[in-house]
């Protein structure tokens, strides 16, 4: 008897010094979106590669996993949302902002390939490819909603942003996403219990004030992407908008 116990208390002993050397694993952030969150253009940045630089990287990992001309649709339907998903562990976080390729109408066409049903509701619409595989497509929010709960299942944290601004004005004030996607995000957001970054209105606020002249050096090829200053203010207000986010935790990991 004096052996064994001899040996458990060896055992234990073991396990505790090997403890003590073992690593613990960061959490990681993880970044869903289109080309305005990560653009592989030389010229033209989204603000989930420059945002790494904002946070700790010794206590957290930063991992941009959006992906250019991905709507909420392709995102899920191409697998990218699958693989996050198998990486993803508690204590993770997960930003996700899409809109700007989910306008189209939802079709088999190049044009309405990436498209969604506007709003947040359970409306469907199926579709049948040349192939004659089928296609379920559902709204903007019930993509937005699948995405939140499935983090939540994991144990990770998801924090929905809406989609930056275009350089597009109007009086002298640039065009917002409040009465669309911006709104649908917030909708589901609140719904859901998750939390929400108004990224828009946090950029639209000082490209009023910057005004369309230098707003327009940001867009050095269409209305859509920023260069790096661009993206450098975008990363900024990202986080300016998680430093305002009650009791999330991701602020702790901020420089």
């Amino acid at each position: 008897m004096k052996l064994t116990t001899l040996k458990l208390l060896f055992t234990a002993a073991i396990l505790m010094v090997s403890a003590a050397f073992i690593k613990p694993v960061k959490p990681s952030l993880h970044t869903i979106g289109d080309s305005t969150v990560r653009n592989l253009n030389r010229e033209t940045w989204g603000w989930g590669t420059p945002i790494a630089a904002l946070f700790d990287t010794t206590k957290i990992h930063v991992e941009n996993n959006a992906m250019a001309g991905r709507s909420t649709r392709t995102y899920l339907s191409e697998g990218r949302w699958d693989k996050v998903l198998e990486s993803l562990k508690p204590g993770d976080f997960v930003t996700m902002q899409f809109g700007h390729n989910d306008g189209s109408i939802p079709d088999t066409t190049k044009a309405g390939r990436r498209g969604v049903l506007k709003g947040t509701g359970e409306e469907t619409k199926i579709l049948t490819w040349p192939d004659g595989k089928a296609e379920t497509v559902h709204t903007y929010g019930w993509y937005i909603r699948k995405f939140i709960r499935d983090t939540k299942a994991k144990g990770a944290t998801p924090i929905v942003v809406s989609m930056i601004p275009r350089n597009e004005f109007k009086n002298g004030k640039v065009l917002r996403a409040d009465q669309d996607f911006g709104k649908w995000a917030a909708t589901v957001a609140q719904e859901e219990n998750a939390y929400f970054i108004d990224l828009n209105k946090i950029v639209a606020d000082q490209y009023d004030a910057l005004g369309p002249e230098k707003v327009k050096s940001f867009f050095p090829g269409d209305h859509t992407h920023t260069n790096l200053e661009g993206a450098k203010l975008n990363a900024q207000s990202v986080v300016k908008g998680i430093k305002a986010l009650k009791k999330c935790k991701l602020k702790n990991y901020l420089l």
